[in-house]
């Protein structure tokens, strides 16, 4: 039995895992977010009934560039008082367990590819939509961090007059269309032809992402997940569109596109961490 742990913004999911599936999780909403001591009491709290369990480590994931050697996250996403925090430390002190560390999305992608629809792929992107685009990369089966884990951010690379990411994730709605993507996605199951519209405008954006991740690391598969991957049906069409024009045809017929369907598979991936031979390259 291991556990995982899923470090969000807003709030944080905790689960014991035993072959595969999420047995027990906890989960809370994140309060006094400017105090670092108060933050921690509250994983901490968190994660103490699951010790109850015979669990032989603890793995989190968190929205942050992490230091994956000393466990160390810095300045973590809508966690302000979080600029450096020696996590793995703290929390080894705290359960006398082995505590892993890695970014959140890194652990999607490893539970996918461990326990999820990417299962049986060597190669794998992952990519989360929602407040943010973010991503991780599977190769050769194994999870790749680069040097500072740092690899695999897509949505920063340069795209219109800002990046993918402004236009790939919960931005897109909140401020170029001034409403939310769950108000876009209601009005168009509705039939509004204004959202119907912007759904398939965001497909564009989330294929231009899908391709940049096809030209740098030529996946057999990527997978969708995050809030807004939830829509997928609403921009699967404007995605298809844009890909239409990929360069090269036969690696695009060979992509398998995949949605995730388990909303626990990031505790799964954190989980996973102690298992996982991490290549970090120079």
């Amino acid at each position: 039995m291991k556990i995982g742990v899923d470090l969000g913004g807003t709030k944080i999911k905790a689960g014991v895992e035993t072959n595969g599936s999420i047995i027990r999780q906890n989960t809370i909403f994140l309060q006094q977010k400017d105090s670092l001591s108060a933050t921690l009491t509250q994983l901490i709290n968190l994660i103490k009934p699951l010790t109850d369990y015979p669990a032989t480590s603890i793995g989190i994931g968190v929205p942050s560039v992490v230091d994956v050697e000393r466990g160390i996250v810095y300045n973590v996403a809508n966690i302000p008082s979080w600029e450096k925090v020696a996590l793995r430390d703290i929390l080894e002190e705290e359960f006398n367990l082995p505590v892993f560390v890695n970014n959140d999305v890194n652990c999607f992608t490893l539970g996918e590819h461990r326990f999820g629809v990417a299962k049986n792929y060597s190669s794998v992107v992952g990519m989360t939509i929602g407040t943010g685009l973010g991503s991780g990369l599977i190769i050769d089966n194994q999870l790749y961090i680069g040097h500072n884990c740092g690899a695999g951010e897509i949505g920063l690379l340069p795209y219109r007059d800002h990046n993918l990411e402004y236009y790939a994730c919960s931005n897109f709605f909140d401020s170029i269309h001034g409403t939310t993507a769950l108000e876009a996605s209601q009005a168009a199951l509705n039939g509004n032809k204004k959202a119907i519209n912007m759904w398939s405008e965001f497909g564009v954006h989330i294929g231009c992402a899908i391709k940049a991740a096809m030209y740098v690391f030529d996946p057999e598969a990527i997978v969708l997940g995050g809030s807004i991957s939830k829509a997928y049906p609403l921009f699967k069409a404007g995605m298809l569109e844009t890909l239409n024009d990929f360069a090269y045809p036969q690696s695009l017929k060979r992509l398998k596109l995949l949605q995730s369907q388990d909303d626990d598979i990031s505790m799964l991936g954190a989980a996973a961490l102690v298992s996982q031979d991490l290549k970090v390259k120079v």
